[in-house]
């Protein structure tokens, strides 16, 4: 299966896709792990990546593009590929349909991950970050540390993230109203998209998923 997942910042895109590729066989293909790849391994579209990073200036699509083609010419992609965060806009869909077309493929299905704005702020804004080791992560609300401000596992301080405060995850909805929404309406249009409630339990969102594609159990 050829699999598109979207849906706002915290609707936990991530946790699905990882759950969904492993359920279905498939490669989860996502943007941050391209571009971490590349620039990694110093491949030219990294290194033109890394130029346009370094000056604090937005990656052209024109190079994200390149680097999902290439991850999806590679051979685990040869049966089906998730895609998380690309693409992310109108100018990105358009180039990945014109990329199926040449090789004679197709989408199977857009995932849309729908939660309701509100609570997209309560997630994000509620995250803390341990200091000493980032993959500790607590939330003041729905998963809280023993002691208020530390970590469980390692006595390290808990704090917020610039990027998880509630005026910067507002900005970052209103960017992804304005540029990646419209793509839902673009797959609307060729009878992709299916409707994910994205509320309740990490299990219960992939059956509601794995159940839309026809492969739930």
């Amino acid at each position: 299966m050829r699999i598109v997942l979207v849906g706002p910042p915290g609707a936990g895109k991530g946790t699905q896709a990882a759950y969904l590729a492993k359920n279905l066989a498939i490669p989860h293909i996502s943007t941050g792990d391209l571009f971490r790849a590349n620039i990694s391994q110093g491949t030219p579209l990294g290194v033109e990546a890394k130029s346009y990073m370094d000056a604090g200036n937005l990656v052209p699509d024109s190079v994200t593009i390149g680097m999902a083609e290439d991850r999806m010419e590679q051979a685990d992609a040869a049966e089906g590929f998730l895609l998380d965060g690309f693409p992310r806009n109108l100018g990105q869909a358009e180039a990945l349909d014109t990329y199926l077309q040449d090789k004679g493929l197709k989408l199977d299905a857009v995932l849309d991950l729908e939660v309701p704005e509100d609570e997209v702020v309560k997630r994000i804004a509620g995250r803390r970050i341990c200091r000493k080791d980032s993959s500790h992560v607590f939330h003041v609300e729905y998963n809280t540390s023993q002691v208020e401000g530390v970590c469980d596992a390692c006595g390290g301080e808990l704090y917020q993230r610039e990027d998880d405060r509630e005026d910067t995850v507002r900005k970052r909805l209103e960017v992804y109203h304005s540029e990646t929404e419209p793509i839902i309406d673009y797959y609307k249009a060729q009878d992709l998209v299916v409707t994910i409630p994205a509320l309740g339990k990490v299990a219960e969102v992939t059956q509601r998923a794995m159940n839309a594609l026809g492969r739930g159990e």
